[in-house]
């Protein structure tokens, strides 16, 4: 019970991400570092950081099957796999790349189980 409640939760944070990205779309810079210079970049901050969250943390909610959940959690682990790798690569070990990775990891965990 608290476990499927924690994971609607996550569903519930994803889509909250999303809309933010969707509606201010320049508000992701100071946590991202991302920023767009024009027209084009606030279009694909909208769709990507926007509408794909909304999508990823709507479909388990609406679906309500187990696997959605799942496949939620294994997108998260995914982009921690990928982040970590990237902050090594990239070296951009720092705060917000670490506290966006371990958020990712326990999303990701509590969306498998």
């Amino acid at each position: 019970m608290v476990l499927r409640i924690l994971q609607i939760v996550a569903a519930i944070g994803t889509i909250v991400t999303g809309l933010v990205s969707l509606i201010w779309p320049r508000s992701v810079r100071g946590f991202t570092g991302l920023s767009a210079e024009g027209p084009r970049g606030i279009t694909e901050i909208r769709a990507i950081l926007g509408g794909f969250f909304v999508a990823l943390g709507a479909v388990p909610l609406i679906l309500g099957a187990p696997e959605t959940y799942v496949m939620l959690g294994i997108t998260y682990l995914v982009v921690a796999v990928v982040r970590a790798v990237s902050m090594v690569v990239d070296k951009s070990v720092e705060q917000s790349n670490i506290i966006s990775l371990v958020a990712e990891i326990i999303l990701g965990v509590i969306l498998v189980l």
